[in-house]
């Protein structure tokens, strides 16, 4: 394993570090106050203007769609190309990954439409979706089962004719709140007689098809959770749409389902490093800058202690998932699908306890609005469940150990 980053890697890089400098810190404090400004105005999940504007610089650069390989309109990266560049992003992840349109839902969304969807799916919905033009939501969770375990979905997708009829009721249907969300991809049963794995389905239904309601917005720790396009509850009653949203084949969900969810938790914790390096980096300079009893903080043992603490478990976690990346790369996600599930225990995890460390660093402004760091622990705590629960991924990994010497 020869985790040094190319020629490429090293280029993208330095131009994503400088955009970073010139823009997307610079611009944190402006994004704070549109933000306020449009929830003030009732229009709390509204994206803030400062975020098209740095889409239009980003894009200049040459700074978009990096997450995609296998698309003419992405940037061709492997897994380990981007890994580094996620993590980039992972310091400023209200602003960074929305500005390179590298931001979750859209991001597997696209890779499903690029991977599975038909020309005609590819047209209408990936080109306006990879030129940042509209954004997407992913319907895959629901309040009445426990849809860690994805075979319990329960919401129907019923064949009539020429059309397919959808009933349900989905949560926390990330990017269902931003007003450009044009178009949901919904889990559903097709089949519910069918084999375990064999009985869901996934289609596309335009926001607009009557029948769709979106109830809510669902809060995360009193956050809109904006960079995601906000996570909703949506109703899905009666809703007729054509025979040819059907994504792939009948039975073709569950499948798709983890072909999306393998590169994503890679996005997601690299981004998570950099969460916890910029938490890291702020936890330093208030120990520095802060004096206490006649001496900095940072003279204290107890903070010392944290700051080595801090960098022992980012190195680990980089490491880890800099493999997972690179077995991806060479033996595919099956064959990395124990490192998959050990970085999505692991990575979230070590970025809560990093934070949380900033956090008590920085006293009560740590968890006020004049730094980061709350948001950021908020976004670490709620990775604990998004793409499965850490015991659902605990459960797997020990059986797969488990079976060695069974």
């Amino acid at each position: 394993m020869d985790f040094t980053y190319d020629a490429r890697t090293e280029e993208l890089r330095e131009r994503l570090l400088s955009f970073m400098d010139s823009h997307v810190y610079p611009a944190e404090k402006v994004f704070a106050e549109q933000v306020a400004e449009a929830a003030a105005a009732g229009r709390a999940w509204e994206r803030p203007p400062i975020i098209g504007e740095l889409k239009a610089e980003a894009r200049r650069r040459g700074l978009w769609n990096l997450f995609l390989a296998h698309h003419p309109q992405g940037a061709g990266l492997s897994n380990l190309q981007y890994a580094p560049l996620a993590e980039i992003t992972g310091h400023s992840p209200a602003i960074a990954p929305e500005a390179l349109n590298c931001a979750a839902p859209d991001t597997g969304n696209m890779e499903v439409l690029a991977e599975f969807g038909s020309a005609e799916q590819q047209e209408r919905w990936l080109r306006p979706l990879l030129d940042g033009e509209i954004r997407s939501a992913f319907c895959m969770t629901e309040p009445d089962v426990a849809s860690s375990d994805a075979t319990n979905i329960a919401t129907r997708i019923e064949r009539n004719g020429d059309e397919y009829v959808i009933n349900g009721r989905k949560w926390w249907s990330s990017g269902a709140m931003d007003p450009r969300c044009a178009i949901f991809i919904v889990m559903g049963k097709t089949d519910p007689g069918g084999e375990r794995h064999r009985q869901q389905s996934m289609i596309l239904v335009p926001r607009g098809t009557p029948g769709v309601t979106v109830e809510r917005g669902l809060r995360v720790f009193g956050f809109t959770e904006g960079p995601q396009g906000g996570h909703a509850e949506v109703v899905f009653t009666d809703v007729r749409v054509p025979a040819g949203n059907l994504i792939a084949g009948e039975g073709d969900g569950f499948a798709i389902a983890q072909a999306r969810l393998g590169p994503g938790r890679i996005h997601h914790c690299m981004r998570q490093i950099g969460a916890a390096e910029r938490a890291l980096e702020l936890m330093c300079r208030r120990a520095i800058g802060r004096t206490a009893w006649g001496a900095p903080l940072a003279d204290q043992g107890v903070i010392q202690d944290w700051i080595a603490e801090a960098r022992v478990r980012i190195e680990s976690a980089r490491l880890l998932v800099l493999k997972t990346a690179w077995l991806m790369d060479t033996v595919g996600n099956r064959g990395a699908h124990t490192e998959i599930q050990a970085i999505k225990i692991a990575t979230p995890a070590m970025a809560e306890w990093v934070i949380d460390k900033a956090i008590q660093v920085h006293g009560a402004g740590g968890v006020s609005q004049d730094f980061p760091l709350a948001q950021l622990w908020a976004s670490a705590r709620t990775l604990r469940f998004a793409d499965g629960p850490d015991e659902v991924h605990k459960r797997s990994l020990a059986r797969r150990e488990l079976r060695k010497y069974s």
